[in-house]
């Protein structure tokens, strides 16, 4: 018997270790034979700690949110009388999460120990690189990447074969393959997961494709806000080395290859290829002209293949077991599957991955349990601050590159944020804006001076101090960036402006020419007021931090509009229903 604790950053910030720490207390305390070991996050996030139990015949318990207070029960019934505590096991729905999926990229996170190689080629880890190094030439294996038709994961959905083999005919002994770990999106942690959970995956992914295209040196750049998933790449390249699968001659076979890891600070416009070479080279991490493209002339000038965390991932799936098996799963455009990072007013946050083709009421309500507290769905916020807001009424749009970017958002790397009925629309798109104006490098006019002044306005509609003619302008600025724009970062900065005014036009009018919030999120343009169901118990103006509310006991109470801060604490506080919110 072995206990398997999930230690991914999310189990780790929910108590996980301490979880980890009082199963192997209580073992020891009654001399148990049985072993504590680690996986990362298995994607059931909002779940976490979770704590799985393997019998000696192999089958596993899932239990949820242990914390160590919960330990001692499952100890005594499952480790003891061998008696699962049904208590703290998983519920039949939650197990939907997991079993609605179709797992390539995260088979392993969850699963296997990410600090032990042995598990990883349990589970028929580096066989893929060995068939490669052993039976196959460069030009089949990108061909096989070709049948299997993966596209880029990290936002473009550009061919991965078509950059592999532009890499492979661009001339030079000197090439390298980077590995874009520079997960920036808000509510994005796709990628992080994976390096956390299965981080030789990746090296595995990175050794092929440095194969097919002759490269022998490959850079992870991952952002140093990832401490636990750098940890884990460097003992899973340790071990690699130690194994003879990363450095020199691996199987035999005269081809070498290695990877180092640089953390990135951060920003992020280095999620664009040119700007992290750039940032590579030691240089301020700025966006370059294209071409020449870095497969031509990328680090130091020489031929350079940037692929994402989970387009690498998916690599020794594809080769071990076929293009064609990848290719038979999603539509005949968007083939494979796809992570995606469940965030925002949903009741089951976490990973999903699902093959292309699902409509996003099958990931939504399917998968993640729709919307927290059953309030209304409202939008979807796709691509992150590159992406869109994709309404209520567009919810059975299939997730694939060409139907999502029909409603002018974007697949982009995987973040959902769900939205529902409080959220302003307006508010939601300032906040994104506000992110792509204190993460554009500057280098452009229209990116560094067009974001501010359409946060500018924005700000003051959102404020109820919004003019006739703030929408005609934002549109006009927002055409002029996506096209002055040198990268993606400024090309893409207007989206969800443009796609708020595209399907919440009114909301904006109302903010404009009512000076009404009709989510009620706008602090500016919300109002307090006591109702005559007021009762005199006077427990709202003892709350109240700025001494807004009088009144006597027993009798009707006021609020002063002109000292309330709109913090709502006096609706908090109303037991009777007397405080309107208007």
């Amino acid at each position: 018997m072995r206990i398997v604790v999930g230690e991914g950053s999310c189990g780790i910030a929910t108590g996980a270790k301490k979880t980890a720490a009082e199963f192997e207390k209580q073992i020891k305390e009654k001399n148990l034979d049985v072993k504590v070991g680690i996986a990362g996050c298995v994607g059931t996030c909002y779940l976490e700690p979770i704590v799985d139990v393997y019998d000696d015949n192999g089958e596993m318990t899932r239990y949820v949110k242990v914390q160590p207070d919960k330990v001692s029960a499952i100890v005594d019934s499952h480790l003891v009388n061998h008696k699962v505590c049904e208590e703290y096991a998983i519920s039949d729905e939650d197990k939907q999460f997991i079993e609605k999926q179709q797992r390539v990229v995260l088979r392993n996170c969850g699963i296997i120990n990410p600090e032990d190689i042995e598990e990883y080629i349990a589970a028929d880890g580096y066989k893929a690189i060995e068939k490669v190094l052993t039976s196959m030439k460069p030009e089949e294996v990108i061909e096989e990447i070709k049948i299997s038709g993966l596209r880029g994961r990290g936002g473009a959905g550009f061919p991965t074969w078509f950059k592999w083999n532009a890499c492979k005919q661009s001339p030079g002994n000197e090439k390298y393959l980077v590995c874009n770990a520079d997960e920036g999106d808000p509510g994005a942690f796709m990628d992080r997961s994976v390096l956390e959970g299965d981080p030789h995956s990746v090296l595995e992914g990175m050794i092929i494709g440095g194969y097919a295209m002759g490269a022998h040196e490959g850079i992870i750049y991952c952002r140093a806000e990832y401490p636990l998933a750098i940890k884990r790449l460097e003992i899973a390249m340790a071990q690699a080395r130690e194994k003879g699968f990363l450095g020199k001659n691996i199987f035999g076979s005269g081809f070498d290859f290695d990877i180092r890891i640089k953390a990135g600070a951060g920003a992020f416009v280095c999620g664009e290829e040119t700007a992290l070479i750039a940032s590579l080279e030691g240089e301020r991490g700025m966006p370059r002209l294209k071409p020449p493209f870095p497969a031509a002339k990328g680090y130091w000038q020489k031929p350079t293949d940037i692929n994402n965390v989970e387009t690498l991932a998916n690599v020794p799936w594809i080769i071990y077991n076929g293009g064609a098996a990848f290719g038979a799963m999603g539509t005949e455009q968007s083939k494979g599957t796809k992570v995606f990072a469940l965030a925002g007013k949903i009741k089951k946050g976490g990973l999903a991955e699902v093959p292309m083709g699902l409509t996003l009421r099958d990931v939504i309500f399917g998968i993640g349990g729709g919307i927290k507290n059953d309030r209304q769905f409202k939008a979807v916020q796709m691509g992150g601050p590159s992406g869109g807001c994709i309404p209520a009424d567009l919810i059975d749009t299939p997730v694939t590159y060409e139907d999502i970017n029909k409603t002018g958002a974007i697949v982009g790397s995987g973040g959902m944020i769900v939205m529902d009925e409080d959220t302003c629309m307006v508010d939601m798109a300032r906040y994104f804006l506000n992110f792509t104006r204190d993460e554009s490098c500057g280098k452009c006019n229209y990116c560094r001076i067009g974001t501010k002044r359409m946060l500018e306005i924005l700000e003051r509609i959102t404020k109820g101090q919004g003019q006739d003619g703030d929408i005609e302008k934002l549109e006009e600025l927002a055409m002029k960036i996506k096209d002055g724009s040198l990268c993606g970062l400024g090309q893409t900065a207007p989206n969800p402006v443009l796609t708020t005014l595209k399907y919440f036009r009114n909301e904006y009018e109302d903010h404009i020419y009512n000076h009404k919030c009709t989510a009620h999120s706008c602090k500016e343009l919300i109002s307090y007021n006591i109702t005559d169901k007021c009762k005199g118990c006077t427990l709202c103006s003892k709350k109240c931090p700025v001494g807004a509310i009088s009144g006597e006991v027993k009798g009707q109470h006021v609020i002063d509009q002109t000292k309330c801060i709109k913090c709502g604490k006096c609706l908090e506080t109303c037991k009777f229903g007397a405080i309107d919110k208007e």
